[in-house]
């Protein structure tokens, strides 16, 4: 898409009960159709993701399915305008604005792949749809708070003009397109001038994507939520309609200061730099160590805690499918996997599937293999099944390889962005709460299956 196209574009214009203080949806994986190309795909996208995300940037409860998808995340359905509409977005722990395919110019490069794209969001078919101004302060929220006076220089008392259009990069594709304001709807509750992503061009992105990050534009800020949860199904690679969990959002704590079975840890304090502005919008844990098969790997202080750059640590990322670590904490526990399996290394697969290490499993038997486990402050350990971190790939399903991704940057030094990104392939089969109102991050082990 040329800057033409785009500024010629710029210029055009199933929810389950919920009580009154929650909203449930249904949440689902979004997976493709080989097991092992699937596989190759995620650990490319993961690792694409994981640089996008460390790359330098100028109680009420509502419920709602949680769907997989055949390319790695998970999404949610959302209702927005008058009458509604209703649109499949990723649910995205690491970004803030929540956008959707949107217009009837609507294009969208490289996405020819993906089966069931969404019609676009049509807004003059939408009663409450309206532009945003410029001197609305929602403005600002995405364009800092100078974004006033330079569109509105010529008329700063009366200003008319909208607000400007947006560009957003991700890991793998991006999108453009104008800012709404906008109902969002439930069953019980509707959220009136909500802010909405109109886009009108994007490159690799064949759904919306709910910003769930910690920013103003994000979904769990502008309803005020005390606390959002999910539990993710297994990644099934097959866009599987019949299974789904839940995304629960509540807007009041009800009094309760715990989940029954959660152990928590605390977020690290937001990180805003001029450096790094995006990574203000993450969700840091402080993670103490790795063990691998009872052994604790050694991995350097430095790179498990975040600094006042927002370098180093961890974040949680829904929207990431496998695990990244920096390539020293990476070589460290990969070492202590081929130390401790006894298994035929299978370098071939390795080269094919983009995961390493890999083995051969006779029989497609992995009960032998390590426990992994993360270790958190404050004590939150998080044992994690063999299926969340290693699958078996390769025609006769007789191999598995380890779903954690790195780069190809080898040496000790010290991680630029988050040393560690923790995907939703290891989220698998946890209930996993942000509870922003105690700000922190809890989980538990659980299946997540809430019908066939």
């Amino acid at each position: 898409m040329t800057p033409l196209h785009i500024f010629l574009l710029l210029s055009l214009l199933s929810i389950t009960t919920s009580t009154p203080h929650t909203i449930t949806l249904p949440l689902s994986p979004l997976s493709t159709n080989h097991p092992s190309h699937t596989l190759k795909l995620a650990a490319t996208t993961s690792l694409t993701r994981a640089r996008h995300l460390k790359k330098t940037h100028h109680h009420s409860l509502l419920k709602t399915p949680l769907h997989p998808k055949s390319y790695g995340g998970y999404s949610i359905n959302l209702n927005f305008g008058t009458p509604p509409q209703t649109f499949p977005f990723l649910l995205d722990t690491g970004s803030t604005l929540l956008w959707l395919p949107c217009s009837s110019h609507y294009l969208c490069s490289k996405c020819s792949s993906f089966r069931n794209t969404p019609k676009p969001f049509i807004p003059k078919n939408s009663s409450s749809s309206k532009l945003l101004g410029c001197s609305n302060p929602r403005c600002a929220w995405l364009f800092g708070p100078n974004v006033k006076s330079h569109c509105c220089k010529h008329n700063a008392v009366n200003c008319s003009q909208t607000c400007p259009p947006y560009t957003i990069q991700y890991g793998l594709g991006s999108t453009a397109g104008f800012l709404l304001s906008e109902n969002l709807n439930f069953p019980e509750k509707i959220v009136n001038d909500f802010l909405l992503g109109c886009s009108v061009v994007s490159v690799y992105q064949p759904t919306g994507i709910a910003g769930f990050g910690r920013g103003p534009e994000s979904l769990p800020s502008q309803m005020n939520l005390t606390r959002f949860s999910y539990c993710l199904l297994s990644h099934k690679f097959d866009d599987s309609p019949s299974t789904s969990s839940n995304l629960v959002l509540e807007t009041t704590s009800q009094g309760r200061t715990k989940t029954n079975g959660v152990t928590y840890t605390p977020f690290t304090k937001n990180i805003n730099t001029n450096r790094n502005p995006a990574f203000g919008a993450y969700y840091y844990v402080t993670l103490r160590r790795i063990v691998v098969g009872g052994k604790r790997v050694r991995v350097p202080k430095r790179l498990l805690e975040v600094d006042a750059n927002g370098d180093g640590g961890l974040i949680v990322d829904s929207g990431s499918t496998f695990t990244f670590m920096e390539r020293p904490i990476y070589d460290l526990v990969a070492q202590e996997f081929r130390r401790q399996v006894n298994y035929t290394r299978a370098r071939e697969v390795e080269a094919r599937s983009g995961l390493g290490p890999c083995f051969v499993a006779p029989g497609g038997g992995t009960t032998s293999f390590p426990e992994m486990s993360f270790e958190f402050r404050g004590g939150a350990k998080m044992r994690l099944p063999v299926a969340n971190y290693f699958s078996l790939v390769g025609e006769e399903s007789d191999v598995a390889c380890l779903t954690v991704v790195s780069d190809d940057v080898a040496g000790p030094g010290v991680a630029a962005g988050p040393a560690l990104i923790l995907g939703n392939y290891q989220q698998q089969n946890f209930y996993v709460e942000y509870d922003l109102e105690n700000e922190r991050f809890g989980f538990r082990r659980q299946s997540c299956k809430t019908s066939v």
